[in-house]
């Protein structure tokens, strides 16, 4: 049987070297062209990255979500993708915690997608406790992102792999004053103090954390989890999309996701410019969360 002209045309697997091209451009001191005319990858100030030529419906589908990390500019502010997994119910883990795995294997894939991709992929100190993550890029070909914990009162212990299996650069974020006992446990080159992250009421002040890692060159952010940092970080206004992924299953009372401040009325809730996309049973919500604000 002769294949079909959908099975010659160039797929992910085509698709996603010229990703990581251009991630890595966007790290690169000396900012070259992004992408030259006439390749399968073009750049334009007006429309940002655009594919070129025949692809195969896959790999559009899957450029066209990441199109809005690709299409981010190499100088100025940082821009911060989150990410989030959960059930129909809106549970991200049972009630004891466990969370392995709430999504299916091509959201494990896409999560890994977006580590390569980022320069740092963030998460909070629950989420290390409890789910001990390594925070590579093992599912998928790319570069390890820089792994930041946000660890302000030191309660993780160094056992942790994120902060032992010397895998990939890590940084533990703690208010500055922390900075010297934290780096006599991990090392000095694993601490990442930040001056005042812990307000007065002992909240983390989450610009502050973007702030000190923009000005080590990463610009890039990903918050992987859990569902309370990824809800403090679009609570402060710190996040600038959100793939929020429902799995089919029915958790119960488990821990839930999303935990945003009360509204009183629909009107004042924010809804977000959406895409959907089928993640094998998965179905993955890829939220515009400036637009909301907008």
């Amino acid at each position: 049987m002769m294949p079909s002209p959908a099975s010659t045309l160039p797929g992910i697997d085509a698709l996603w070297p010229l990703c990581l091209d251009i991630a890595a451009r966007r790290r690169g001191p000396a900012a070259p062209p992004p992408a030259e005319a006439g390749g399968p990858i073009a750049w334009s100030e007006a429309r940002g990255f655009e594919l070129q030529g025949l692809w195969g419906d896959e790999a559009i589908e899957l450029f066209e979500l990441l199109k809005p990390l690709l299409d981010r500019p190499r100088p100025g502010a940082t821009w911060t993708l989150g990410q989030l997994g959960q059930s129909l119910d809106g549970c991200v883990a049972t009630h004891g915690g466990d969370s392995n795995f709430v999504n299916g294997p091509e959201m494990l894939v896409h999560l890994h997608r977006l580590r390569a991709l980022c320069d740092a992929v963030i998460v909070g100190a629950g989420t290390a406790a409890i789910d001990d993550p390594q925070l590579t890029t093992r599912r998928v070909e790319g570069p390890n992102p820089v792994r930041v914990v946000i660890d302000p009162d030191l309660r993780l212990p160094a056992t942790l792999r994120v902060l032992s299996d010397r895998q990939a650069p890590t940084l533990l974020a703690c208010d500055a004053r922390r900075a010297d006992a934290a780096a006599s446990r991990i090392g000095p080159d694993q601490v990442l103090g930040v001056t005042a992250l812990m307000r007065p009421d002992g909240s983390t002040d989450l610009r502050a954390l973007q702030t000190a890692l923009g000005q080590l060159g990463l610009h890039l952010l990903f918050v992987e989890g859990g569902g309370v940092t990824v809800s403090r970080f679009i609570a402060e206004g710190c996040m600038d999309r959100l793939h929020l992924s429902i799995a089919p299953v029915l958790i119960g009372s488990g821990r839930l996701g999303l935990q945003l401040p009360r509204q009183a009325a629909m009107r004042d809730c924010p809804r977000p410019a959406t895409r959907i996309y089928r993640m094998g049973a998965d179905v993955l919500w890829d939220l515009d969360l400036r637009a909301a604000a907008g």
